[in-house]
């Protein structure tokens, strides 16, 4: 038997002593998110990056504890959204031009800027879906590395398109300069193609595919809700993603295209804008997501009205499509699909995506569903359940709050004065 020191002894004596720091939020009102219960005067206990515990009343601290007064506020889950774009934003005519224009280096700098304003606005997690170049794969990185500040990034990297399809990145350009864009690019045509897209974006760092199974408002194409992919390149992405733990989201406005792609076992429909009870049947039976990105469609809307904004293919698009997304979504609520809150940032303005609670809620949503949706849904499409989404103990201290009670006045979630992410505390107006 190996034998004890005294000095070991006394080195055991003095650890059962020490106290170890933690860091105390004081909270006036704690949405938990993982049912619809409201708690008050709690105290959520901090250790490093992750909860400890969640304790009724306030505890008193020992002299080493960090004690954060969150007394006036409602506490809640950092708050995560499903459909970004972090590297752009759009700007009318000038965006259109953005790719003959732009590098590299250009766009990785608005996403150091984009991704910032997104962490302040509460959003700690954020889905990619789309950009150029595999910039947000280098902007995750940095962030995980804390070189900067910003959300935790699940990106897509280049979304997967079909020749002349939205998200063909040569759609609209001269002949001679169209050239002939494959999978590297994502551009598909055909099973081999489709399944070689799909390990690229694995190669190249993605963490999901985004899709665009039906034609987009803003791409210089015709149509907008047109079918777009195959069926059997459906299904062969879908498989292949499976392979690699991946998931799949899927643009689309057109009913066959979401039909398609929702038979195939994709993971969300992004916009929906013509979903009927037939897709929300579906939908329910497959499991599948809506992410509705209402603000981005009265965006567009709005933008339409303006002459000379948008190309002239795209106006009419605009002008049609944008302003059905809320009645959809309201359809698609009350029909009992699960929805995960997305607002197509980079479309609208980044740093303004608490938009959508207020959207969400005119159309008829409750409060407390609407933030559930940016929190518990999000983190059960993203498929991190078991680390984010909710307070809980055991879960990464991603945190945010309002002054006031946002289930009252869902405005208060376009003021967020409290953001904690992985335990460290970026933001906090008084």
């Amino acid at each position: 038997m190996k034998r004890i020191s005294n000095l070991s002894i006394v080195g055991l004596a003095l650890l059962s002593q020490t106290v170890f720091a933690d860091t105390l939020i004081h909270a006036g009102r704690v949405i938990k998110a993982n049912n619809n219960d409201v708690k008050n005067n709690m105290t959520i206990v901090i250790d490093g990056n992750k909860i400890k515990a969640i304790e009724s009343g306030f505890k008193t601290p020992t002299s080493k504890d960090t004690v954060i007064n969150l007394k006036d506020y409602t506490v809640m889950p950092g708050l995560m959204d499903m459909h970004t774009h972090i590297s752009s934003q759009h700007n009318g005519l000038a965006s259109y031009l953005d790719g003959f224009k732009l590098n590299e280096a250009d766009y990785a700098l608005k996403g150091v800027v984009y991704a910032k304003k997104t962490l302040d606005a509460g959003f700690t997690t954020v889905r990619n879906l789309g950009d150029s170049y595999n910039v947000s794969v280098a902007l995750k990185k940095a962030i995980n590395n804390g070189m900067i500040d910003g959300p935790r990034i699940y990106t897509a990297a280049k979304s997967i398109a079909t020749t002349g399809g939205h998200a063909d990145p040569t759609n609209g350009r001269a002949m001679a300069i169209t050239g002939d864009p494959g999978p590297k690019e994502g551009v598909i045509n055909g099973v081999a193609e489709a399944r070689k897209a799909v390990r690229q974006r694995y190669k190249d760092g993605a963490d999901l595919i985004k899709i665009t199974a039906t034609g987009g408002v803003l791409s210089v194409a015709k149509s907008g809700q047109n079918p777009q992919f195959m069926t059997d390149e459906l299904k062969a992405i879908v498989d292949t993603a499976k392979d690699y733990d991946m998931t799949v989201a899927v643009h689309a406005h057109g009913k066959e295209g979401m039909k398609r792609a929702i038979e195939a076992g994709v993971d969300s429909i992004e916009h929906g804008t013509f979903m009927d009870e037939e897709i929300f049947k579906l939908m329910k039976k497959y499991d599948t997501y809506y992410v509705p990105t209402v603000m981005a469609g009265n965006w567009v809307a709005e933008k339409a009205k303006i002459d000379g904004f948008f190309p002239e293919l795209v106006r009419p698009k605009a002008a049609s499509i944008g302003p059905l997304i809320e009645k959809t979504f309201a359809k698609a609520y009350f029909s009992g699909v699960n929805i995960a809150f997305g607002t197509d940032s980079g479309v609208s303005a980044h740093g303004d995506n608490a938009l959508e609670f207020e959207l969400m809620v005119r159309a008829g949503m409750k409060p407390i569903d609407a933030i559930r949706s940016a929190t518990f849904h999000g983190a059960k499409l993203l498929k991190i359940s078991d680390e984010l989404g909710t307070l809980e103990k055991g879960k990464l201290a991603d945190i945010v709050a309002v002054k006031g009670n946002p289930l009252v006045d869902i405005s208060l979630m376009k003021n967020i004065n409290f953001v904690m992410k992985d335990g460290k505390v970026y933001k906090f107006i008084k």
